[in-house]
């Protein structure tokens, strides 16, 4: 009994090796000979919804008046962010979509961070990192919403997030501790 038993699963691999074989060969025989790159897609840019603003051509210059050291540095004007190690390499830099609510320029210190909550949009967002309030009570800091979208604030409504992507946010999560110094420049 186990010398046919061994006989029947010596039949079954060579049956099964044999079917990958023939898959195999009718798939390169029907695949084309230059098979056609997919086009690239555009991410989805549903309405109002920020389009991505890196551009690899012209690398973003940290702004001189942002200090020395260790420190978060914010543009408010080039919507950019740049994360400034104390070994002074090359700082990592993005792209935010500002809130509403600007804060003033100069130097702040993070003074609030907070894993996952609800903006004051009303969407759940991750990587809070609080350095300022408005005269209004507004809290400002950076953030990224939990469905990594990046649309434009309503303007009709006060808030104070700095949007950044879902990646970014991790970054800055990581590098922006309590007490970590943030430049706002103009």
């Amino acid at each position: 009994m186990a010398r046919s038993s061994s006989g029947i699963v010596a039949g079954l691999t060579v049956a099964a090796i044999a079917a990958i074989g023939f898959l195999g060969y009718q798939a390169h025989a029907t695949a084309p000979a230059h098979p056609a790159k997919p086009a690239a897609q555009a991410p989805a840019n549903p309405q109002n919804q920020a389009p991505a603003q890196q551009d690899a051509a012209k690398p973003a210059v940290l702004p001189a008046e942002s200090g020395s050291g260790q420190r978060v540095v914010y543009s408010v004007s080039q919507k950019r962010v740049w994360l400034v190690a104390e070994d002074g390499k090359e700082p990592k830099t993005f792209t935010v979509v500002p809130s509403t609510v600007h804060p003033a320029p100069g130097s702040y210190l993070v003074n609030s961070r907070a894993g996952t909550v609800t903006g004051s949009d009303g969407v759940p967002i991750e990587h809070v990192v609080r350095f300022a309030s408005s005269a209004e009570g507004i809290a400002i800091g950076f953030s990224a919403r939990a469905d990594g979208a990046l649309p434009q604030p309503d303007p009709a409504k006060k808030t104070g997030g700095i949007r950044m992507s879902r990646a970014d946010g991790d970054a800055m999560w990581a590098f922006a501790l309590y007490n970590s110094k943030v430049v706002v420049v103009p």
